[in-house]
């Protein structure tokens, strides 16, 4: 069954004591930052088609949710910034023997990708602080960099992953790591597709999380302009979304047989090599055979091999040590997939409805199905990396390193998964309150939020005084 599998894989007498904690502690701060991090890639295009249609259309509305869009930004670009500090600490602290030997391999994204947090760091700030005090069209160029900051930082981040499921740029000589080239380290064959996966990925996120909020406030009698624009503008980035990531999967998953025969096997549940090979919808490995699945003939073959006779290796083919949690990859890849063209579905029916006149917003049914599609587009990111790395053990370096052989020696990394969940944790609660706050002070009327130092309540404070208005800096 599914957990004595999890069990008998994760824990062994002959693994390192640091590995479990290590494996745990690296799910669970990846699985967290990785939704903050997909507002840091959409959000910003979202903000600049809302600031572009206050000024160009002439729409306050539009202008004012960029402008509360931004505050909230900025509020989890903050939690963010110290969930990946403590990220770029975990992979030195919790694999010594992958950052050790493979440093110089993957220095290079790594470093790109502090130059691109603070770019994006940067800019916010500009953005933030320019509200009435740059012309507005140069104000909303501040956004550009932002964006571009927030999209290159995530291909270096997401190329170190992609080069984990394939290794290049250098050799390994009597055991050392030799002819390094981290160019070719960093634009690895897969690091375009995987990122392009990943960047399709956060859009569907925030527009279907962001348009989620909004439709909670349509179900709550708001149904003015606001809550339909803020509704409207990031479900149509979701929808694209939507349509896209199905195409741009499959051109990822294209070469997996070839690539990671172990992993395709997990997907499919394939005990054997069959040709052609069935999808099967479901299902458990109980005892070395598939058991509960639905069978759907040939289509196996067609999603893995682009053909419905091409055989799709199975578990037969792999030796027992190379195999990765055989149910822990397939239901995670399925749950993935499954909700992926749930989203699709609910988009299409959206628009089509609305090409034929029908808007599905005054519907609260549809509201109801939309405040959900935030939580499963983030259920299905979190499946879908569970996927790729659950499928990809027993390797960190594919073919290379083992993750058994990465890990620390040491079982006091207990002690640090435990503190790191504190973090987090507080993290979590100071980040809902003050977005709460933020939010019940803007539906009371208080359109302005200053900080307690800017140059607004400056002016208040002296006005207060009965000293001379001091100039805005």
């Amino acid at each position: 069954m599914l957990l004595p599998e999890v069990l008998l894989q994760v824990v062994a007498a002959d693994e390192p004591a640091g590995l479990l904690p290590a494996r745990l502690q690296m799910a669970f701060s990846l699985g967290w930052h990785i939704v903050l991090a997909c507002f840091g890639v959409a959000l910003p295009s979202m903000i600049f088609v809302m600031h572009w249609r206050g000024i160009y259309r002439d729409e306050a509305v539009a202008l004012g949710l960029a402008q509360r869009w931004a505050k909230v930004s900025a509020v989890l670009f903050a939690v963010g910034a110290v969930s990946g500090t403590v990220l770029s600490f975990e992979m030195g602290l919790l694999w010594p023997r992958l950052m050790g030997p493979f440093g110089d391999v993957l220095g290079l994204p790594f470093a790109f990708e502090g130059l691109a947090f603070f770019t994006e760091a940067i800019f916010l700030g500009i953005y933030l602080y320019g509200w009435g005090r740059m012309p507005p069209k140069r104000h909303l160029l501040t956004l550009l960099p932002m964006a571009a900051a927030g999209l290159f930082g995530t291909f270096c981040v997401v190329s170190v992953n992609a080069w984990m499921n394939a290794p290049t740029g250098f050799r390994i000589q009597d055991g050392e790591v030799v002819d390094v080239n981290p160019w070719r380290a960093m634009f690895n064959d897969l690091a375009f597709l995987q990122f392009l996966h990943m960047w399709v990925a956060a859009f569907m996120v925030v527009g279907f999380l962001v348009a989620g909020v909004y439709a909670v406030g349509m179900l709550r009698g708001r149904r003015d302009e606001h809550h339909r624009r803020g509704f409207t503008i990031p479900f149509v980035f979701a929808s694209v979304a939507a349509v896209l990531q199905p195409v741009v999967g499959h051109f990822l998953g294209g070469g997996l047989a070839d690539r990671q025969p172990a992993k395709l096997a997990a997907f499919e549940l394939a005990t054997t090599t069959e040709s052609p090979a069935p999808l099967r919808l479901g299902g458990l490995l109980v005892d070395g055979e598939a058991r509960w699945s639905i069978d759907i003939p040939y289509i196996g073959s067609l999603i893995a091999r682009n053909s419905f006779d091409a055989p799709v290796p199975g578990l037969d083919t792999v030796p027992v040590q190379d195999r990765p949690p055989v149910n822990i990859t397939h239901l995670s890849f399925q749950l993935m997939v499954g909700i992926g063209f749930f989203l699709l579905l609910v988009a299409l029916v959206f628009w089509l409805m609305r090409w034929r006149g029908r808007d599905l917003l005054d519907h609260p049914w549809f509201l109801r199905v939309c405040v959900v599609t935030g939580p499963l587009a983030v259920l299905a990111v979190e499946a879908g990396w569970t996927a790729t790395e659950v499928g990809r053990q027993p390797w960190v370096v594919y073919g290379v390193l083992r993750t058994a052989d990465a890990a620390d020696s040491n079982g006091w990394l207990w002690w640090l998964y435990g503190a790191t969940l504190l973090v987090y944790a507080a993290l979590t609660v100071a980040a809902t309150l003050v977005i709460r706050s933020m939010t019940r002070r803007w539906r009371s009327g208080n359109l302005d939020l200053p900080s307690p130092y800017g140059p607004t309540r400056r002016l208040r404070d002296s006005e207060r005084a009965g000293e001379p208005e001091v100039e805005d800096s």
